[in-house]
Formats: structure tokens, sequence, C-alpha cells
């Protein structure tokens, strides 16, 4: 069994896919973030776990949903369906075969995907963390890692820094970091990126990142 935590923030449109996709032993954590559209009543009737986090913030979602996990392994994926869950397994192979941590690079399907300034920041954020030394090319929402070794990095950020400090504190405890090419598709129509919905959704997370950076 493998949990997976899927942070959530009015996902209702997408969250029948992305749950109905789950293969089977991956079980779905789903951390509501204060949806007002009913997702979380959603996910619960599907058969997920329901967690609820009152604190905004896409690193107190991801942090709830790590504490309420109860497996070895844990998934984290994003709940607006541009994801694919049936990916998870190679990722978790990687683990299972000697990785500390599997992430996910983006591929886009399609032309108009991922936005101009969202893929931009990302591009500019993973080259900051290449020249520390981590071999990434994306600051994947879709990972996978031993729940203990990730309560014991001790990660703070509770906002959309979170992925970007788990990269840097992994680096610095030497982890193995595996990277795995994904297929990132459109978003679940009702559903809207709060990171690359906008400019001003992905200035915010550049601030955020910036912010683990400087530490």
């Amino acid at each position: 069994m493998v949990d997976v935590i899927l942070p959530c923030l009015d996902e209702a449109g997408a969250l029948p896919g992305v749950l109905g996709a789950l293969p089977d032993g991956y079980r779905a954590i789903v951390v509501d973030n204060g949806s007002g559209d009913g997702s979380p009543e959603i996910a619960a009737a599907l058969g997920a776990k329901v967690v609820h986090e009152p604190r905004r913030g896409y690193g107190a979602a991801v942090h709830s949903g790590l504490e309420a996990a109860t497996t070895d392994l844990v998934a984290f994926l994003d709940a607006d369906g541009s994801l694919d869950p049936r990916e998870l397994p190679r990722l978790v192979a990687a683990v299972q075969g000697g990785a500390d941590l599997a992430v996910g690079r983006r591929v886009p399907v399609g032309r108009g995907v991922w936005p101009w300034h969202a893929k931009a920041g990302n591009a500019l954020l993973a080259a900051l963390l290449r020249r520390r030394g981590l071999g990434v090319s994306d600051i994947a929402p879709i990972r996978v890692a031993r729940r203990a070794d990730l309560l014991a990095l001790g990660i703070t950020d509770r906002a959309f820094g979170y992925p970007l400090e788990l990269l840097v504190k992994a680096g610095r405890a030497d982890w193995r970091i595996d990277e795995f090419e994904v297929s990132y598709r459109e978003r679940a129509k009702g559903t809207k990126s709060k990171v690359s919905g906008s400019v001003r959704g992905t200035l915010r997370a550049v601030r955020d990142m910036g912010r683990v950076l400087a530490r």
C-alpha cells in the first residue's frame, strides 16, 4: 500500500478522474485546504481519506497529508487532473530500488498546456538548483519518498516553497534523486491553477521559492 497525498483547493471537477485512475494498492489522502465547491464531500464519497487543513498554503496541505499518512512509501500528486496517477508506480519502483526520492519532470502533451510564465519560472528555479549540484530540471508536483525520511528533513515552508525546500534539503542530505519524464496534461475543466493559472500566481510561487533559496 502507498498513501497518495493530494492537496486540494476547489478541485471538484478533477477528483473523480484523478481518484478513479489511482492504481490498485494506492490509497488517496485528499487534504482539503478550504474548498467551497464540495471537493471534500466528493473525495469522501469516492473512498478517499479526507483531511481538513485550515491553514491556507500548498506546504500546509502537503505536510498535513504527510502526517496523516501511515505507509512507509508516500506519493504526492496534484489533484487537478494535469498529472496521471498511473505513472506513480515507476517512481515507487525507483525508491524501492534504492533512490531516496523519485520526482517527475513534466512533459506537456500539447501546446498551451504549460503557460509561458509558469514554465519560465520553473526553468529558472531548476537552473538555480543545478548550480547547487542537484540534477533536476523541474520543481515537480509529483514525487515519491519514504515517509520517515521526509519527516526527518524538517521542511518548514508551508506555502509554495515547500517542494523547493524539499529538494534543497534532500541535496544537503546527499539523497539519491531520480527524475523521470511524466506527461503534463490540461487541467480538468472547472478547476484553476493557483500557480500557473495567472502571472500573479506564478510570481507568488517564485517569491516563496526565492525565500527558500535565500536561507
